[in-house]
């Protein structure tokens, strides 16, 4: 099936999400079951009456936009999860102040996993602090981050 490129798709929805009050933070084609899947997140977060709003509202635009050029495709609209990686820098900018996980590709220090409260990101480096202290992880180091659940 020829689609259409998802970063085109998504700057495409982006005016609908926002008048939803949501932020589509991921996408993908699966082209084996031939489905459109759109993650989002909004402050407070996101619920099923939520994403049933999303659907609706892009469900128009998306028939204007064709991504698939005619073929049959499903459409799914999900929260992206409370564990889910970041990966734009507006991603760590939304979240300071709160508790994260860092996990590294190679030992920092000694370890490649690192929980605190994340301080920010600044010319390319991630400010958490840990237990320890103060530490900061180039963009580069980190194999994922995200926000830290406790249960």
């Amino acid at each position: 099936m020829k689609v259409k490129p998802i970063a085109e798709v998504v700057a495409f929805l982006a005016p609908v999400a926002e008048e939803v009050g949501v932020e589509i933070v991921d996408a993908k084609w699966d082209l084996r079951q031939n489905t459109l899947a759109l993650f989002i997140d909004a402050p407070g977060g996101v619920d099923l009456l939520l994403c049933e709003k999303f659907h609706r509202a892009v469900d128009g635009p998306l028939d204007e936009l064709d991504p698939t050029f005619g073929a049959a495709y499903t459409l799914s609209c999900s929260s992206a999860g409370l564990d889910r990686p970041f990966k734009t820098e507006k991603d760590y900018l939304r979240h300071i102040g709160e508790k994260v996980e860092i996990h590294l590709y190679a030992p920092i220090e000694g370890a490649k996993y690192y929980e605190g409260v994340l301080l920010g990101l600044e010319d390319g480096c991630v400010g958490v602090e840990t237990g320890a202290g103060e530490k900061h992880f180039p963009l580069d180091k980190i194999s994922k981050a995200c926000l830290l659940i406790e249960v």
